[in-house]
């Protein structure tokens, strides 16, 4: 017999690898699930691996039939999704009903008598296991399909992101070589100028500092380096 890893803890990949041995071992209910084993052997001959990166493409990420809302700060709209991917309201309220079953029950209960009471509970509704299952199935590939999308566009916002930071980065390199060789130009610049100034300034200094003052006071064309430091 198939046991319950094969087949319940990973379906076509969608399935969250469970690692509590004690959930994996649990004794088969004697219900008829013949039908249920055809639904998910058939959704497991259309899957790939359940290894895949999330960025990987898969027929999953074409489950869509409108598209889903986005994620707002990490919260998600598990109606909006099911919808957009064709999971009407009454298959959802299926896996709902089953749920909430479940959840009736004490924590301590057999799970052998769990799977009964449930079982018998869904007959009684006239909800058929493996409508459940089929609903189930389609909630996980659509929100596995919601989880590579958003994956793909986080992989793309982010290598965009870092094209845009390394252009930033290179723009920035750019600038502060040339505020560099700016700063040394003005360097070479003041060094030039001031030789250039003492050369001058050596012939300024034969005719004597007073001299100097007087012409500087009288010409309309000079101005005394002392007033304008003062202004």
């Amino acid at each position: 017999m198939r046991t319950k890893k094969n087949w319940a803890s990973t379906v076509a990949g969608w399935f969250v690898e469970r690692t509590d041995d004690g959930q994996n071992s649990e004794p088969e209910a004697p219900v008829d699930t013949s039908a249920a084993d055809d639904i998910i052997q058939r959704e497991l001959s259309r899957g790939q691996s359940n290894h895949l990166e999330y960025t990987t493409p898969s027929p999953t990420q074409d489950v869509f039939k409108t598209a889903p809302p986005p994620a707002t700060g990490g919260q998600v709209n598990f109606d909006a999704v099911y919808e957009a991917a064709g999971v009407d309201q009454e298959e959802r309220d299926r896996v709902v009903k089953a749920s909430d079953l479940l959840k009736s029950l004490p924590p301590d209960t057999d799970a052998t008598v769990k799977k009964q009471i449930v079982s018998a509970s869904l007959k009684a509704f006239s909800i058929p296991i493996e409508k459940i299952i089929e609903a189930g199935v389609q909630q996980i590939q659509a929100l596995d399909g919601y989880i590579r999308n958003g994956a793909a566009d986080t992989e793309k916002l982010t290598q965009e992101s870092e094209d845009r930071i390394k252009q930033y980065e290179e723009q920035i390199a750019t600038l502060r070589q040339v505020m560099q060789d700016r700063v040394k130009e003005q360097q070479s610049v003041i060094a030039v100028c001031n030789n250039k100034k003492l050369e001058v300034q050596q012939i300024l200094e034969f005719f004597g500092q007073d001299t100097v003052a007087r012409v500087v006071k009288a010409s309309p064309k000079l101005h005394d380096p002392s007033e304008g430091a003062s202004n």
